[in-house]
């Protein structure tokens, strides 16, 4: 069972092994801390901006990257402390429009997937999550799809969210698991 514990500290100081950063499929980022994680990982960045370019990236997918690491420079001084792996967990379209629970779900059961094998064969025990882009700040809308069924957006972080982080998460083996928060959420 994974312990999953909620933390409002900066993700990007996490002594994590595995990053799960939740993005959209048009390769355009907007969020401070992922334009930040973006010039701290370039790797990823561009193996995830390439994946959205060419297609191959669907909402509701797992990008799975393993990071390559620096050599030489000031950079491999902090080596200790940067994940070995990236999950960019695509739960939209678009970086205007937030995640539905569909999307959230078909990308919690592929990294769940993914998961599995650096669990059982890299040792993988620490996972952070960041939880900012899965929690919308404005009221919950109603809006219908073509087959005339509603579709709740934005998903709400204590009826939806967090039911649904838990039941794809909790069932890992051996894990801890932060969830990264804003201030605005509390503990």
């Amino acid at each position: 069972m994974a312990i999953l514990q909620f933390t409002h500290a900066s993700i990007l100081n996490s002594n994590a092994q595995l990053l799960i950063l939740p993005v959209n499929n048009a390769g355009v980022v907007l969020d401070p801390v992922l334009t930040r994680a973006k010039t701290l990982f370039p790797d990823n960045y561009s193996r995830y901006h390439r994946a959205c370019r060419d297609g191959s990236l669907n909402v509701g997918s797992c990008l799975l990257n393993k990071r390559t690491r620096e050599q030489v420079g000031l950079g491999i001084s902090s080596n200790g402390n940067q994940p070995n792996y990236i999950a960019n967990l695509v739960i939209s379209n678009h970086p205007y429009h937030p995640a539905r629970t569909r999307w959230l779900t078909a990308a919690l059961i592929d990294l769940q997937q993914q998961m599995m094998p650096l669990i059982r064969y890299q040792g993988i025990r620490r996972v952070a999550l960041f939880a900012r882009p899965l929690i919308s700040g404005k009221p919950r809308d109603i809006l219908f799809n073509e087959s005339n069924t509603a579709d709740t957006l934005p998903l709400d972080w204590h009826a939806d969210t967090l039911p649904l982080l838990t039941e794809y998460l909790q069932d890992l083996p051996k894990l801890r698991i932060d969830i990264h928060l804003p201030k605005s959420i509390e503990l």
